[in-house]
This record gives structure tokens, C-alpha cells and sequence, in this order.
């Protein structure tokens, strides 16, 4: 795992004697004071990787992410719309199929480029446990809610604004308004059970694959092809569950992926928004329990090739005084 960060005492970096000066004047207190601060700062920029906000390579890496997310949020979406107008009477099974299927390609075609995230939630669960730097998550982040929003822009392009007004875009949804015999009414799922929902699935779905695909053991013996059919798989069963376990009109299942519910919210609008913090809360909650797991297990047992640093160090050294700063 990623190794551990000591913030170095400044007097300890001159390799052979110490210069002691022949008083403590304000002059040299100032001095340390300035070389403490100066070496913090030099810590923190190298454990959150701001290098990584001017490299060209990170930014070219982005751009499949951006990609990847667009054709993940139009081909989903579209999925959604379709397995619901087709005459069947298990559109939640059709869909689920089609989405571990779109998932697996579309995880095939942007590994080989940026790791394949394709995900905020994917990407920040890497950064917590320092698989990657927090200045690569954040470009990674904003370019799959970029890639989202176009995705669904080109959805929107397609359709036509009945099947947009009907099925809101494949978006994300906790309730819709429908006619009832009284006038309009609301029908859906509560929030607090649409949260606990997201927080569960989102677990499990890191938990049963992504675990796969970051341990390198694992991924190189079982090889890219199975370890994102699992994924794929993962991710289908859960949608299954979602939309089966409820088995409620107005509700369109967890998301498990905050960009994809956020690209037809913004495009689409409206209903959207309502509850639609809950497609973030949740699947941010799962990520920090995830982390604390990798965390809890031994050690030995926790095989990722990553960054240098991980979310505890980084609060480590965001706390911990530097020593020369306080002499």
C-alpha cells in the first residue's frame, strides 16, 4: 500500500555536522521558521500530486474519461427508455443485461488510456486508498461530469420530446408526478430508503469488483477481459436487485454513478433535481466505508499498485505541526 509520510525535522536534512548558531536570535528563528514552512509545503504538494494538474499525460488521459463517460451515460440511458417501451414483462432483466454488457465494452475501450474509471465513484475510491493522486481524481472527476452532460446532450438530440417528457432522459429519479384519481400524485421511493440503497449497492459494487481490478494479483491472473465482465456483472445484478426489490413506479433504481444521474438532471432538468443530492451522498458515503475497509484488513493482504500516498497520510500531514516551524 502506500508508503507512510514523516514530516522531516529541518535540522536533520544537512547531512554531516549541525551548525548551531552562537545565539538564538530572531534572525534564525525566522530562518527555520521559514525553511519548516517551505518543506511543508513541499510535502503537501507532492501528496496531493499538483504535478499532475500542468502534466500534459494526465489531461490526454482525461479526455477517455470524458469520452468513455459520454458513450456510458447515451448508450445506459438509452437502454433505460428502450427495455421500458419494449412489450415485455421483465424490462428490469433486459436492462440489467444490456447494461453489464455496455459496461464491459465501454471498460475495455478506455483501461488501456486512463485505467477506465468511467466513474466519480470509481475515481475517488482510488484516490482515498492512493491509487491515484487527488489532483488526478479531481481532472478525472470534472471530465466524466463534463463527458455526462454531453452524453446526454446527444440523447436528447435523438429522441423526441415525448419519449424525453415520459421517461425524463433515463435519468436518475427517486419519484415522478402521475395522474391519480383525486388529480396529480407523487410516486416513488422515499429518500431514506433510496440513500440506504446507494450506500449498499455502491459498497457491494466496490466491494465484489473493483476490489478485483485493484488488486494486481488478481487482475493479472484472471486478465482485463474477465475482471471487467465482472464488473460488468456486478454492476448489472445490483441494478436488477435495485429495480426488483422495490419494484416501485417513479423509481429508476440506484445510480452507482453520481455523473451519469448529473448529465440528464442538467440537460433535462425539472423532477431531476428532486432527491438527486442522494445519487452523490450515498455512493460518497460507500467510498469512505470502503476505504476504512482496505484499512481494517491486514496489511500483507492489500496487493494495489498506487500512488505514494493515501488519504490518512495526506490528513497527516495536513495536522501534524512542522517541527522547525515550532522551535
Amino acid at each position: 500500500m502506500a508508503a507512510s509520510v514523516t514530516v522531516e525535522d529541518a535540522e536533520n536534512g544537512y547531512g554531516g555536522r549541525k551548525i548551531q548558531p552562537f545565539s538564538a536570535t530572531p534572525e534564525s528563528e525566522h530562518c527555520k521558521t521559514e525553511e519548516g514552512n517551505s518543506k511543508s509545503a513541499t510535502n503537501l504538494a507532492e501528496i496531493l500530486g499538483l504535478k499532475d494538474l500542468t502534466t500534459l499525460k494526465v489531461w490526454r488521459a482525461s479526455l477517455a474519461e470524458l469520452v468513455g463517460t459520454a458513450v456510458l451515460v447515451f448508450a445506459i440511458d438509452t437502454i433505460v427508455i428502450s427495455s421500458y417501451e419494449t412489450e415485455t414483462k421483465t424490462p428490469n432483466l433486459i436492462m440489467s443485461t444490456l447494461i453489464a454488457i455496455v459496461v464491459t465494452i465501454d471498460l475495455l475501450a478506455t483501461s488501456p488510456i486512463s485505467g477506465g474509471h468511467i466513474n466519480p465513484v470509481v475515481t475517488l475510491a482510488a484516490a482515498l486508498i492512493g491509487l491515484i493522486s487527488l489532483s488526478r481524481a479531481a481532472i478525472y472527476i470534472l471530465a466524466q461530469c463534463a463527458g455526462a452532460i454531453l452524453g446526454a446532450l446527444a440523447l436528447k438530440a435523438v429522441v423526441n420530446s415525448t419519449i424525453e417528457d415520459t421517461f425524463s432522459l433515463g435519468g436518475c429519479t427517486l419519484s415522478v408526478i402521475a395522474p391519480g384519481p383525486h388529480g396529480a400524485i407523487n410516486i416513488g421511493l422515499e429518500t431514506d430508503q433510496a440513500l440506504w440503497l446507494e450506500i449498499i449497492c455502491t459498497f457491494v459494487f466496490l466491494y465484489a469488483s473493483i476490489w478485483i481490478a485493484f488488486d494486481y494479483r488478481q487482475a493479472n491472473e484472471l486478465g482485463r477481459i474477465l475482471v471487467f465482465s465482472i464488473i460488468g456483472l456486478v454492476l448489472g445484478l445490483l441494478v436488477f436487485i435495485s429495480t426488483t426489490v422495490t419494484a416501485t413506479k417513479g423509481y429508476a433504481g440506484v445510480g452507482m454513478n453520481p455523473a451519469r444521474c448529473l448529465g440528464p438532471a442538467i440537460v433535462r432538468g425539472g423532477h431531476l433535481w428532486n432527491g438527486h443530492w442522494v445519487f452523490w451522498a450515498g455512493p460518497v458515503i460507500a467510498c469512505l466505508a470502503f476505504y476504512l475497509y482496505t484499512k481494517i484488513i491486514p496489511r500483507q493482504h492489500f496487493h494495489a499498485n498506487g500512488y505514494k500516498h493515501d488519504f490518512v497520510n495526506i490528513l497527516r500531514v495536513l495536522v501534524t505541526p512542522n517541527k522547525a516551524a515550532n522551535k
